[in-house]
């Protein structure tokens, strides 16, 4: 037993470490701060992680494996209804570690390993992005010229990556807070997915209009 202690004193740190830096923001939060919420020293904290960089990279390492697990199943995505529900699902990762995105620049300025890490990140998002493109060209949904395909996914993987600093620009004091999660990734699929809407067939982008449609409603209860 006195083995698993450390590993959950670990593990205690990191979710302690994920809930402030998405409340308050990575910049904002010090290791002191982390090792207060779970009333333990700092140097219990720093005996797992010496900086917050670590903790940083062991948050990050976690997002990446939850990232490339669902990346894989783009290829799965056949219709607009499986393309809703990969992008949403995709939103919903994004939102766990949101940090990550509402901190970016900073993170980048001061984070060599991240920065690295975070530039393969963004090629596997576009190469998920082709795939899901690729495989609603052949299901004969979407009506795109191979040239083009390339441009549409780094559009779709650019509205991913900022639409939580755009949410974060409009309401500066609750966009990321958890009341307002499900607005956010509800209007960051809805807007990533209707940059499809040009390419799509007249009955896909009626069912896309649905979609879209039917979850503004419930955006609307929401944010309400």
């Amino acid at each position: 037993m006195a083995k698993k202690a450390p590993r959950r004193t670990a593990e205690r740190i990191l979710e302690a470490a994920l809930d402030l830096f998405n409340r308050f923001g990575e910049p904002n939060v010090s290791t002191t701060l982390v090792a207060s919420e779970l009333n333990i020293s700092a140097g219990n904290l720093y005996y797992h992680y010496p900086a917050k960089d670590e903790l940083v990279n062991r948050l990050y390492e976690a997002y990446e494996l939850e990232l490339d697990a669902l990346l894989q199943a783009s290829d799965e995505v056949h219709d607009v209804e499986d393309a809703w529900f990969f992008l949403h699902s995709l939103f919903e990762v994004i939102w766990r570690y949101r940090f990550l995105y509402r901190d970016l620049n900073d993170l980048l300025s001061k984070n060599r390993r991240l920065e690295k890490r975070l530039q393969l990140c963004l090629a596997n998002k576009v190469g998920a992005m082709r795939a899901l493109l690729a495989g609603l060209r052949r299901s004969g949904h979407l009506a795109i010229e191979l040239g083009e395909l390339d441009t549409l996914a780094h559009s779709m993987v650019v509205v991913l990556t900022y639409w939580l600093s755009y949410e974060y620009v409009r309401n500066p004091r609750e966009a990321l807070e958890p009341g307002h999660a499900q607005g956010a990734l509800l209007r960051g699929a809805h807007h990533t997915l209707h940059l499809l809407a040009p390419y799509l067939g007249a009955e896909p982008r009626r069912h896309l209009m649905t979609i879209g449609n039917a979850y503004a409603v419930q955006d609307e209860v929401v944010a309400a």
